[in-house]
């Protein structure tokens, strides 16, 4: 029999494992909620959906400001701008009071969420500026050339050591041109983004009134690439009628603001503009590694590539895949239904007619198409892997637990 010390280093090495199994991500509204002094920072937050981003993320800084500093800073700005400005406070690091005031040569530049939500950023746009100043000051500027050093850490609100930790600042950090409304001119955006096929059907189909229609309440476009309108395997669009070509233009936006974040953190199927009561026209996503996100449509999937524009309520996204609705060409995409083959009838003692023949089976329908050849194994794939990333997120820790627990076992054997 095992002695007692082998049954109580088992025991604890399990008990390690199951904590270390339901180590989880934080909700970065909920822990701001318990701090009244941020309840603006943290309504902004959700306004613009960048706490369904930040949450996503395995570790931030986040510099917030207090209920006065937003008032002063928000005002009557448009909420596209007051995204960029909070963007700018969300570190894709970690520094908590104590690594601030330790940081090595006394400077250093950390990326921000910017930097992921602003698409193509100027060089250094997207990071920022700290400076462990003389006195124990630490200040944080735009890293852009020229940029003052006009934001001071004040005090510390909260840390989850290396996920999460909140830090307040006495203002906003203001890079250059951060204060300007994005264009919103739709079809000029997707030429300059390399989507003139597109733009051009946008255009002639009329449906660019629509998308224009729902801009106040929000819009999410996914524009294909001019090169995925070559790929192979892509069906002749010229064979569509105009009601066709407007529901396929239709499904490639939704009429509501879902930012990349958003789509990352997505469980259901999403409605499109194509959305009717004759057709669901709906789409799903998954994630794969960090932070690609992968659109199905029943028929094949396409990965996010770009961010054109996230100017609060509109978000353009470039897609490396045209998206086909199976509603449109689910049917042409499945496998025709084999006959089905009924015995050879047999005469009646009477001589009377043969039996009918068996009617063969119905195909299969838009509601549960079949996988065609075209569809790709990334969804499964993806969520197998996504779920593997919550259920370790530290393998490290949980291959030396299994170690000791064979130890344990070894010892065990040996006594």
């Amino acid at each position: 029999m095992a002695p007692p010390q082998t049954f109580s280093l088992l025991a604890f090495t399990f008990s390690l494992l199951a904590i270390s199994s339901t180590v989880g991500g934080y909700n970065i509204t909920k822990i701001l909620a318990s701090y009244p002094d941020y309840s603006s920072f943290n309504s902004y937050l959700s306004q613009t959906k960048l706490a369904e981003e930040i949450n996503t993320y395995p570790t931030i800084t986040l510099l917030a400001l207090n209920n006065d500093a937003m008032a002063s800073f928000a005002g009557k700005r448009p909420l596209s701008v007051v995204k960029k400005a909070l963007s700018l406070l969300t570190l894709l690091d970690y520094y908590d009071p104590e690594s601030l005031h330790q940081i090595s040569e006394g400077t250093t530049l950390s990326v921000t969420l910017y930097n992921n939500t602003a698409g193509n950023a100027p060089e250094y746009l997207g990071y920022v500026n700290i400076t462990d100043l003389y006195g124990g000051q630490v200040a944080f500027g735009s890293a852009v050339s020229g940029s003052k050093l006009d934001s001071y850490f004040t005090k510390s609100i909260k840390q989850i050591p290396y996920d999460i930790s909140v830090v307040e600042i006495d203002a906003p950090i203001i890079a250059p041109g951060i204060l300007a409304a994005s264009p919103a001119n739709i079809t000029v955006l997707l030429e300059n983004a390399g989507c003139k096929t597109f733009a051009k059907m946008l255009a002639k189909s009329g449906v660019i009134k629509k998308y224009e229609s729902v801009i106040k309440n929000g819009l999410t476009v996914f524009a294909p690439s001019d090169e995925a309108f070559k790929a192979k395997g892509v069906p002749d669009l010229t064979k569509l009628t105009r009601d066709e070509v407007v529901s396929l233009v239709e499904y490639h936006a939704l009429a509501h603001y879902k930012p990349k974040g958003s789509l990352k953190s997505n469980k259901n199927k999403i409605s499109t503009l194509a959305t009717t009561g004759a057709g669901k026209f709906d789409l799903t996503t998954s994630t794969s590694g960090d932070d690609e996100v992968v659109l199905h449509t029943g028929i094949a999937s396409s990965r996010l590539v770009h961010t054109v524009l996230d100017a609060t309520p509109v978000v353009i996204f470039t897609v490396d895949n045209v998206l086909l609705p199976t509603e449109l060409f689910g049917k042409s995409h499945s496998p025709a239904p084999a006959p089905v083959l009924s015995p050879a009838p047999a005469l009646s003692p009477a001589g009377g007619a043969p039996p009918a023949a068996a009617s063969p089976s119905e195909p299969p329908t838009d509601e549960s198409p079949k996988r065609s050849h075209t569809d790709s194994p990334t969804g499964l794939a993806n969520s197998k892997s996504a779920n593997a990333a919550v259920a370790v997120r530290s393998p490290s820790l949980f291959t030396a637990l299994v170690t000791i627990a064979a130890i344990a076992v070894s010892v065990s054997r040996c006594s």
